[in-house]
């Protein structure tokens, strides 16, 4: 460890998977997480801090900031991830970072060309959806969406889907530019550990005090236009 080194907290607690990742210089050095049916955040999130801290053969003083999960996702998930963070910037007093869920969730694939969809799925056909391009810059916005046949019908590019939400729109979805990727279905604090470090350099930090997770409540159904 030199003074030169930033140690970053990652939480990211927004779907069912309980992530919690220590980073030094961007780089994950210990990562916990757990998926499993019944939502365990609020057992497993403290332990896995301390089972971390304790790994990566550091203190709590040197700690440079904290990263949150900020959502789309679980509600409850949210909550419980954003009340650690804030409480552990407050007695620490550091930082917080907020990372975009759905950035942090196409963060697990790269492409060569095309574009990546995440999917956090909400309930029956319905998603938390966002569009990045392969350098993980935004295209499309934070949306919820109403999955319907129609749904990117005009997108003609290469589409990557990924997350637990893109499974139900396999049986849906079928031309021949569009690819599921089955086997990535949660978000990770594996993947915050590079887009919090970015953040940290530019001082893209959230007010500790005033800062509410993101929650998308209005569902849109995406309609094919007439012609």
């Amino acid at each position: 460890m030199t003074s030169s080194d930033v140690f970053i907290l990652n939480i990211e607690t927004a779907t069912r998977n309980c992530s919690v990742a220590v980073a030094k210089n961007g780089k994950t050095i210990a990562l916990r997480e757990i998926a499993e049916e019944g939502y365990s955040h609020a057992e497993k999130l403290h332990v896995f801090i301390e089972e971390l801290i304790s790994e990566s053969q550091i203190t709590f003083k040197d700690l440079n900031a904290i990263a949150v999960s900020q959502g789309p996702g679980s509600y409850t998930g949210l909550r419980i991830g954003v009340s650690s963070a804030k409480g552990l910037c407050f007695a620490l007093n550091i930082p917080l970072i907020a990372t975009d869920t759905l950035q942090t969730l196409a963060a697990q694939i790269n492409i060569s060309n095309g574009l990546i969809v995440p999917m956090i799925d909400a309930r029956r056909m319905e998603v938390f959806s966002a569009t990045f391009d392969q350098n993980l810059n935004t295209i499309q916005k934070v949306k919820a969406e109403i999955i319907t046949e129609e749904s990117y019908v005009n997108q003609e590019e290469e589409i990557h889907f990924l997350g637990d939400g893109a499974s139900k729109c396999k049986e849906l979805f079928n031309k021949s530019n569009f690819t599921f990727h089955d086997e990535i279905i949660y978000p990770s604090a594996n993947e915050m550990s590079f887009l919090s470090f970015e953040k940290y350099k530019k001082s893209d930090t959230v007010d500790v005090a005033y800062f509410e997770p993101l929650y998308v409540k209005d569902f849109l159904i995406t309609t094919k236009k007439s012609t």
